[in-house]
């Protein structure tokens, strides 16, 4: 088989749900993306996030791809789109606020506080309706501020299985927390 069979055929178990395709697509092409956005934004950890969203978005939409196209430029293209749409959300970021005068006191209020508690409490609760697995993952990468090289240590998961199990944390808990 050649190397683009090889490809075409992982692409359709990927359309058929297959995770062992789906990681196979990604450990093939993560470093392409990677280093696309890592020339883009100059920032690892800013890399490796946009990286993980554009095979997320790639993987959601594997089923509209089309065996015309190459696959690395169709994923390639799917990365270039999401940084674009950060670019455009950041400078509408910015031009709103410097639109706004913006006065804080330099300590939290004690309503602030509890506030804040609050919203922490919440979201540890929604964390707990994870499944083990990606409660952990949560924790160590957010909680614990670990590295996806230490969590993959730490867990003795490859790394890639780490990344894929982050992104579906940070969309499972996000539909939770949209259910609200």
């Amino acid at each position: 088989m050649t190397e683009n069979k090889i490809i075409r055929n992982q692409i359709n178990l990927a359309k058929d749900n297959n995770q062992n395709a789906f990681n196979y697509l990604l450990n093939a092409y993560w470093d392409d993306v990677f280093n696309f956005q890592l020339k883009r934004v100059n920032n690892e950890s800013v890399a490796e996030d946009i990286t993980i969203e554009s095979f997320t978005k790639a993987f959601e939409k594997i089923n509209t791809y089309n065996h015309k196209y190459v696959f690395k430029t169709w994923l390639i293209t799917i990365s270039k789109n999401l940084h674009i749409d950060k670019l455009r959300k950041n400078k509408l970021v910015i031009v709103k606020s410097k639109n706004l005068i913006d006065i804080k006191e330099s300590s939290p209020s004690p309503e602030d506080d509890l506030i804040n508690e609050q919203k922490l409490k919440s979201l540890k609760n929604k964390i707990n309706q994870l499944k083990p697995i990606y409660k952990k993952v949560i924790e160590l990468r957010y909680f614990n501020e670990l590295s996806y090289k230490e969590i993959s240590k730490k867990l003795n998961q490859p790394i890639n299985n780490i990344k894929i199990r982050v992104m579906r944390a940070k969309r499972i808990l996000a539909e939770l927390i949209s259910h609200d």
